[in-house]
């Protein structure tokens, strides 16, 4: 019995190391990458070491495109393209937006979580579910109608724009993940508050949002990551360099002859890194909210 279980235990493990090697090989290819120059990045594709590291990728995007050295391993000899040059601006849109998204979603996620798992009223369960059905439909099917009605509403090439339609597609997910998290309160706490004189909706900030705060932080987490790397919907509001975001921009370096994939790379790794520091500080967080809502009472 104790011979199966430690081989148990030791598949286990072992599919847990293929699994984290799995997620991990694209970003070390990246990593790899980024190091490299252009011209030696195309003259061995196989090479798992790089034969010349090299940091001008990563300076040619932080001083947007200003730094460009004419050297026999030049970064790129081919073209530039102007996108490169709005990578500060992109960095502070896909910052104002994906902070607003992550605020209006909780706000409103929250509230809405709160109703349908306190008041219990039919027709909120039947539009939850009916929510849920929903996000089934592929993304780009609306994508469409989404740009007409921006259109319609003097949205487009606007930051707000892109707000309120991420905000709108992530609203069903942030009400998903906090329905058990708030089930798992027991509302004797609500009535002590109630019976204190609190109101339904303080009772609500005062005593369940205050204990929330992992379940809070694990769904903001998501949804900033989430609105952090989209690039359908903004790609469809907005099209001037303006409002661009850093996975506009990274898309953008895919021309019509030419594909700068070391730079590409260095710029993935940049617009992944707020990302992952976020994670590593509110992990425990994350974890604490994602489990809370398993077990109930």
């Amino acid at each position: 019995m104790n011979l199966r279980l430690t081989w148990n235990r030791v598949l286990l493990y072992l599919a847990n190391v293929a699994t984290i090697l799995f997620i991990m090989f694209p970003i070390a290819a990246a990593v790899q990458g980024s190091l490299m120059s252009e011209k030696v990045l195309h003259s061995d594709i196989t090479a798992v070491i790089p034969p010349a590291v090299t940091m001008d990728n990563f300076l040619l995007i932080l001083t947007q495109g200003s730094y460009r050295e004419e050297t026999e391993a030049s970064i790129t000899s081919t073209y530039m393209p102007d996108n490169i040059r709005t990578f500060y601006r992109a960095v502070a849109n896909s910052t104002i937006i994906a902070l607003s998204v992550t605020v209006i979603t909780l706000t409103f996620g929250a509230l809405s979580a709160y109703t349908i798992v306190r008041l219990r009223l039919r027709w909120t369960l039947w539009f939850l579910q009916a929510n849920l059905v929903a996000r089934f439909v592929p993304i780009i099917a609306l994508m469409i109608p989404l740009f007409v009605l921006g259109r319609s509403m003097n949205m487009l090439n606007s930051l707000t724009g892109v707000i309120l339609a991420e905000a709108g597609f992530l609203l069903p997910y942030a009400i998903l993940i906090l329905v058990p998290y708030f089930q798992s309160f027991p509302s004797e706490l609500e009535d002590a508050a109630r019976i204190d004189g609190c109101t339904r909706f303080t009772a609500f900030v005062r005593v369940i949002l205050p204990l929330s705060t992992p379940g809070l932080a694990a769904c903001g987490v998501i949804i900033f990551i989430v609105s952090w790397h989209e690039l359908l919907i903004p790609l469809v509001i907005n099209s001037e360099l303006e409002y661009m975001t850093l996975p506009m921009v990274l898309s953008s370096l895919i021309g019509d002859t030419n594909i700068l994939f070391n730079v590409m790379m260095a710029l993935a790794l940049l617009a992944l890194l707020p990302t992952m520091v976020l994670v590593l500080i509110l992990q425990k967080f994350v974890v604490q909210g994602l489990a809370a809502g398993a077990v109930k009472g």
